[in-house]
């Protein structure tokens, strides 16, 4: 069985090779996770936010493939020095748009990393035990997307698990 390779950008290409941001960060102020290891595509954020609720620093790791790569590292790089207001408001078109384009088989993986970047977001604001008023109640568009690949990867997981078993 051959493949054709998928038409990434340089850009993407770029950032795959050398992505930005990469690696665990210590002393994250919060931590989050998107994704499922067994359907191949997971990011763990990291966030360092101060008093101001601006992000300082911010890192990723990623297990996935290079746009999965890619856009989690652009995010990073969109995001410092940001307010925590201004990067909720950061959409997967954007970072879609920040990579040069991905292929419509790939657009999941910016949903994916604005998934996690929310996640974190809303998980920082539930330890400090506040809501701000422009964080919605209910989850976002690429939470959402988040989860239903997350239980896709699930439902597979043990599929798989009943056919081995067979």
């Amino acid at each position: 069985m051959s493949r054709t390779p998928l038409p990434y950008n340089p850009k993407i290409l770029e950032l795959f090779r050398n992505p930005k941001n990469l690696g665990k960060m210590e002393d994250a102020t919060v931590t989050a996770v998107a994704g499922n290891p067994s359907c191949g595509d997971m990011i763990i954020f990291y966030l360092k936010i101060d008093s101001k609720d601006v992000i300082e620093k911010a890192s990723f790791e990623s297990y996935g493939c290079a746009a999965n790569i890619a856009t989690s590292s652009i995010v990073t790089e969109m995001i410092k020095g940001m307010k925590l207001e201004d990067a909720w408001k950061i959409s997967w078109k954007s970072v879609v748009e920040a990579v040069g384009g991905l292929p419509s088989v790939k657009f999941h993986c910016g949903i994916l990393a604005v998934g996690a970047l929310k996640r974190a977001i809303r998980t920082y604001y539930k330890n400090k035990g506040v809501s701000p008023d422009w964080l919605m109640k209910e989850p976002t568009f690429e939470e959402k997307q988040a989860v239903e690949e997350e239980e896709l990867a699930k439902i597979l997981s043990k599929r798989m698990k009943a056919e081995e078993e067979k």
